[in-house]
C-alpha cells in the first residue's frame, strides 16, 4: 500500500503530513528522511489504534496532491 505524504520545511525542522487518512497523522524530524521515517512510524500507530478503516477505501483513492497559494484579506 502506497500513501502521499506532504513534506514541509521549516526553518527548524520538516513536518509530514499523509494524505488520505480520515484523522490528522502529523510528523516532524531534523531531516526529510527523518521526518518521513516518523509519518510511518505515526501511521503505522493510527491503523492500530483506529484500524484500517481510517485508510482511503480502495474505490476512492487519492489520485494526485498539489500545493496552491492564495491571498487572504487579513
Amino acid at each position: 500500500m502506497y500513501v502521499k505524504i506532504i513534506i514541509e520545511q521549516y526553518p527548524d525542522g520538516f513536518v509530514a503530513c499523509p494524505v488520505g487518512l480520515r484523522r490528522i497523522v502529523v510528523a516532524e524530524g531534523d531531516t526529510r528522511e527523518g521526518a518521513l521515517a516518523d509519518v510511518k512510524s505515526a501511521i503505522d500507530f493510527h491503523i492500530e489504534t483506529f484500524g484500517p478503516s481510517e485508510l482511503n477505501p480502495d474505490d476512492d483513492p487519492v489520485l494526485d496532491v498539489f500545493v496552491a497559494e492564495t491571498s487572504l484579506a487579513i
